[in-house]
């Protein structure tokens, strides 16, 4: 076949080694892995990935059943999802969750709606990880020894092994976005610190 002939054969053929070593990899083998699940020599596997030697059905066949995979996978090029997220809002605890991602891989994203009634503390911990960006209201933090409010556009991201809670003032609903992933890591915040015992807001 004359990859220069057709410009859209040549671009196909030329994703076929880096398709394959991702799959490889996938699936967790060794060229040596390959090369002895399907008779294909290891240095003839390596040129095969590294688009030193052209693909051929007699080296794709045995390759694809050897991967477990359907040989389109290997040739075609991947279809393209449609981007859009069709949203499908639940609620729980009283609260409005829009789902914002699709699949269920992390960091998943929300929008979450609480309501203005929603203002009395309730501190949890859980494995995981938080970051909180306030779209309209005030939303109120408590997190350890921080008891804070962040208007909109403030951002909170804190480690959920530690107690916390947010809510409403009770001044309002309060719309956020949230991204949440089991991954911990260290506590980040940009918000005000509530007032205690008169003293002024300050920044954290």
């Amino acid at each position: 076949m004359d990859q220069d002939a057709n410009p859209e054969i040549a671009a196909t053929l030329r994703q076929i080694g880096p398709r394959l070593r991702r799959l490889r990899e996938r699936k967790g083998l060794s060229l040596a892995d390959l090369g002895q699940a399907t008779g294909i020599s290891k240095s003839t596997l390596s040129r095969l990935e590294s688009e030193q030697r052209k693909p051929s059905l007699e080296l794709l066949l045995p390759i694809a059943a050897a991967l477990a995979v359907p040989l389109d996978e290997i040739v075609a090029a991947p279809r393209v999802e449609d981007p859009r997220v069709h949203q499908h809002p639940g609620r729980a605890d009283g609260r409005t969750f829009v789902p914002l991602s699709r699949h269920r891989t992390e960091p998943r994203a929300f929008k979450i709606t609480i309501p203005a009634a929603q203002q009395t503390p309730s501190l949890a911990t859980h494995a995981g990880h938080e970051w909180l960006y306030v779209l309209s209201g005030r939303l109120r933090l408590l997190l350890g020894e921080h008891d804070v409010v962040l208007a909109p556009g403030e951002a909170a991201e804190f480690d959920c092994q530690n107690p916390h809670w947010f809510g409403s003032t009770g001044a309002g609903d309060v719309e956020v976005l949230s991204l949440f992933g089991k991954q911990g890591e260290r506590l980040h915040l940009r918000a005000r610190t509530r007032p205690k015992e008169g003293r002024e807001a300050r920044e954290v």
